[in-house]
């Protein structure tokens, strides 16, 4: 029986002489808790230079802590970070900055589930706006021309950290380091020029490819442009807990829980006529927008013309207006991939990206999409099939490739980085 995360349970899911690709993330598993093992890290800082020591002097200090889309454990990261910053300077001034780069307001509950209530009622936080001109400020231009928005309390304060988690990214090649910046805490017009369809096509922006990916070299500009200092990044097993941590400079410390991470996250495969996967259950499968990053492992491990099963709960719904109204209003994934190939950089949309690899998948391959039957009119709409379980989807694949279609399971997607086996 194979586990399918689902929202915050699973589905249970059994698939006869199926290829089953998992990471091997869990292998690190050993019931250490995640608040020693960032200590840990921080005690031996990548740099040689500890946080309690880049707080001496400094009157402020902005963190910069995940948003709601993230399954980052910040109650593993922040008390020693706050330890260090304060026990190096008892005066500093400490402001949480939440990166949402262009999603919604993280809530005040998303804010009290994800800190803890001690956190969240006692330090100050505020939630990054991407889309407040006031609030953000021009502090130069990144390699690709865009210019280099930021929060405000990014900019001006005299120490800029961040807290976050690695894990692969299906265009950034991994999440973490940077990304807390970019798009993290940048205003909308320097989040749209870095996802430009341009930079999106590059065969460069995939899952785990970080050398000559541009969206990764605009993302590591601005965090040096930024002056970010110091991270603590850690990395999680299947059931999100912390299980490695990084700490120190920004890029030698993301650059090693890279390193470490990758053997456990790749899987090599025989392309499949059929594939089923996962956005890894909750929050990352909260919306359809989010899920757009399971798929691509099972766009990776399928053939073209492949059918691709995708299980989501999507509690949020679509999760964004502008993937919802492209796809809707389209003629077809085809026409609307070529119209978005043709957008020029300072001419991004919201959620354009997003758009344009959903696009790419659906032009050359069909979705059925697995979950709550509310939103199946939705699902249909953005030209996606709809199934209300795992075994009826696989069915109606069956119907389309036949019954001797080879099957591949990824029960998590968002996990894996895909090597296609010749």
């Amino acid at each position: 029986m194979i586990r399918l995360p689902y929202g915050r349970g699973a589905i249970a899911f059994d698939e006869t002489g199926a290829t089953v690709l998992r990471s091997r993330i869990d292998e690190l598993a050993g019931g250490e808790s995640g608040e020693r093992i960032v200590r840990e890290a921080m005690a031996k800082p990548y740099g040689g230079i500890s946080l309690r020591a880049l707080a001496k002097g400094k009157r402020n200090c902005t963190l910069i802590v995940s948003d709601h889309t993230r399954p980052v454990p910040s109650r593993d990261i922040l008390p020693a970070m706050f330890e260090e910053l304060r026990e190096g300077n008892p005066e500093i001034d400490i402001t949480l900055l939440v990166a949402t780069g262009c999603h919604r307001e993280t809530t005040r509950a998303e804010l009290r589930e994800k800190l803890g209530e001690a956190i969240a009622s006692s330090e100050r936080i505020v939630v990054h706006d991407a889309f407040d001109e006031a609030s953000n400020v021009c502090i130069g231009t990144l390699p690709s021309g865009a210019p280099l928005v930021i929060d405000k309390l990014a900019a001006q304060t005299d120490l800029l950290v961040a807290e976050g988690f690695i894990e692969p990214h299906f265009f950034a090649g991994f999440s973490g380091g940077r990304k807390s910046v970019l798009p993290g805490v940048c205003d909308r017009v320097t989040v749209l020029g870095n996802h430009c369809s341009r930079f999106i096509d590059s065969p460069f922006a995939r899952t785990g490819i970080l050398g000559n990916n541009p969206l990764h070299n605009d993302m590591a500009a601005a965090a040096v442009a930024a002056k970010l200092r110091y991270i603590v990044n850690v990395v999680i097993d299947e059931d999100k807990r912390t299980v490695a941590a990084f700490a120190g400079e920004p890029e030698p410390a993301h650059a090693a829980g890279c390193a470490f991470l990758r053997p456990f996250c790749e899987v090599c495969a025989k392309a499949a006529d059929i594939v089923i996967t996962t956005n890894g259950g909750a929050p990352l499968d909260q919306n359809i927008y989010q899920c757009v990053k399971g798929l691509t492992a099972a766009e990776a491990a399928s053939k073209q013309g492949g059918v691709l099963i995708l299980c989501a709960e999507c509690a949020d719904g679509v999760g964004g207006e502008g993937i919802y109204r492209l796809l809707r209003e389209c003629e077809s994934p085809h026409t609307l991939y070529e119209a978005i190939m043709a957008t020029p950089q300072d001419k991004t949309t919201p959620d354009q990206w997003q758009s344009q690899i959903l696009a790419r998948i659906l032009k050359d391959r069909r979705v059925v999409f697995v979950t709550r039957p509310e939103l199946e009119t939705t699902v249909r709409e953005m030209k996606m099939d709809y199934a209300p379980s795992p075994a009826d989807a696989l069915l109606r694949a069956r119907r389309i490739k036949g019954e001797a279609a080879a099957v591949t399971v990824i029960p998590n997607g968002v996990s894996v980085i895909v090597t296609p086996q010749e």
